[in-house]
């Protein structure tokens, strides 16, 4: 896999923190308040997963960039790091988590890394 060196940032420490909007209902388990690999899937269009950078912007503030938002879910940069993905800085406060394969390229693997970040995520922000 190629690396970009195009980046203006520097690569982010590995105890950075990052959210993840999180924009449909379904992403979240209504019995257990954990987020599920749903919210995880890379779509076609998109270089990465969204995220944004939890060192300038608070949850509140997160959600509040999107019409609706129904929770917003913190993972640790090194956590993403341990599983063989990583997380690249393009704006002040935006990231994207890269390496991760679209679900119609190789599904059994989407799905396991959809579900690893899942289980590394914790919901900061819950709906009201």
């Amino acid at each position: 896999m190629a690396k970009s060196s195009m980046s203006q940032f520097e690569p982010l420490p590995f105890d950075a923190v990052v959210y993840r909007a999180l924009l449909r209902k379904q992403w979240i388990d209504e019995d257990t308040n954990r987020v599920k690999a749903d919210a995880y899937f890379l779509r076609a269009s998109e270089p990465g997963l969204s995220v944004n950078l939890a060192s300038v912007c608070s949850p509140e503030e997160c959600a509040g960039l999107f019409r609706k938002c129904y929770g917003i879910a913190s993972l640790e940069v090194g956590r993403i790091r341990e599983i063989g993905l990583d997380v690249e800085q393009d704006l002040v406060n935006h990231a994207n988590i890269v390496g991760l394969p679209y679900r119609e390229d190789n599904l059994a693997l989407a799905e396991r890394l959809a579900g690893l970040l899942a289980k590394r995520s914790h919901i900061v922000w819950p709906p009201r």
